[in-house]
């Protein structure tokens, strides 16, 4: 079985373990993984898998301890096991709220991905106007301005939905890991790697049963949740609203939506009124942000093949963007690498993976639907 370390918030080495149950963790590109590890409450250093301890699989998989149960049933000793959950250290970002500067609205900042991300993150947690919110030992990595342009408002939202909002409409990945030598934790962003059957740069991987690299595939094309075309409302009520038209969709492949942007702002700090161009600029952006969230039609879900041409973490890893083909289905995409669940159990290891974004929950759809409410007051 794969060894782990549980170590204290403040790198405190607690024990190793490797004589579990099972384990299985996630790594997520844009949103935040997961762990689950079963273990009889007698072995060794299960007394260390506490609340707020680190599961640390290496430096750049880590999982901080929210989660325990366990139970007793007439076998005894023998089954008295320990569940233990716990979330990617990067779930501390979602302890904050973005708080805005006393003298806006909206906390806005414009730049790459990286800068935009970064910035929220000092704001909130690092160097943060209120030094009761910052978290001591979390650091941000050097600066190095990657990921396209993004322009955004935040207003008391949550961070960790922000970066994976932010992650999702950029394609750059975010993460928390351990700085081992300086004991500090590390906040920074990724760009994954085209590895497409496409491109020439870099040796292609191509997932698809008949070049052995994939057991399982679940493909699913839907519209159920599709728009391409949307009527953002600004500021104003009635005939008097700003509304601007995103979308060059005609008849049948036009699926519109209505995007409340009232909060995007008409007046600068000092209430003076800013160009016009300025502010269509802003809801386009915010238009676009939000088409994002129902342009993802296909969804691949896959178990890939432990032993097969292709090893994980050297010639593909999370972030990276590869060809998932089956020729028998007619299906050929290239999707980024999202999620990857790593399976330890007595009878092997085995990966799965999801690529492009995954199917939307209840909850997603729920969220989504709300986001359509146009704020309109009827008369």
């Amino acid at each position: 079985m794969k060894p782990i370390r549980i170590i204290t918030p403040g790198f405190e080495l607690r024990g190793e373990i490797d004589d579990y149950t099972s384990m299985w963790f996630t790594s997520s590109w844009h949103g935040i993984g997961q762990l689950e590890l079963r273990i009889n409450r007698y072995k060794k250093h299960v007394e260390h898998l506490v609340k707020n301890n680190l599961i640390m699989v290496n430096a750049q998989k880590v999982y901080i301890i929210k989660h325990r149960e366990i139970e007793l049933d007439e076998n005894g000793k023998a089954t008295e096991n320990w569940v233990i959950k716990a979330l990617q250290l990067k779930i501390i970002t979602g302890q904050r709220i973005t708080v805005p500067p006393t003298t806006t609205a909206y906390d806005n900042k414009q730049g790459n991905a990286e800068t935009v991300m970064k910035h929220y993150v000092i704001r909130n947690l690092t160097n943060a106007p209120d030094p009761k919110r910052n978290i001591d030992l979390l650091s941000i990595a050097q600066q190095m301005n990657r990921g396209p342009s993004v322009s955004w408002q935040s207003r008391f939202k949550n961070l960790a939905e922000e970066l994976a909002d932010i992650s999702l409409n950029s394609g750059i990945g975010w993460d928390v890991t351990l700085d081992i030598q300086n004991k500090k934790w590390l906040f920074d962003v990724y760009v994954g790697r085209d590895l497409t059957a496409g491109q020439s740069l870099l040796p292609p991987v191509i997932f698809s049963p008949q070049f052995d690299s994939l057991q399982s595939l679940h493909y699913s094309e839907s519209e159920l949740n599709y728009k391409n075309a949307a009527y953002v409302g600004g500021q104003g009520e009635g005939i008097d609203r700003r509304i601007i038209e995103l979308g060059s969709e005609t008849g049948l492949t036009r699926h519109e939506v209505f995007i409340d942007a009232r909060d995007v702002e008409e007046k600068d700090e000092n209430d003076q009124p800013l160009p016009e161009a300025q502010i269509i600029s802003t809801l386009t952006e915010r238009g676009q942000q939000k088409l994002q969230e129902f342009l993802q039609e296909e969804y691949l879900e896959g178990q890939i093949l432990t032993k097969s041409p292709f090893t994980y973490e050297e010639d593909y890893d999370l972030g990276d963007i590869a060809t998932i083909q089956n020729k028998s289905w007619g299906v050929t995409m290239d999707a980024r690498l999202t999620e990857v669940k790593e399976i330890y159990e007595t009878s092997g290891f085995k990966l799965e993976a999801t690529f492009g974004n995954d199917r939307p929950t209840l909850i997603k759809k729920i969220k989504q639907e709300l986001s359509q409410i146009s704020g309109e007051v009827r008369k």
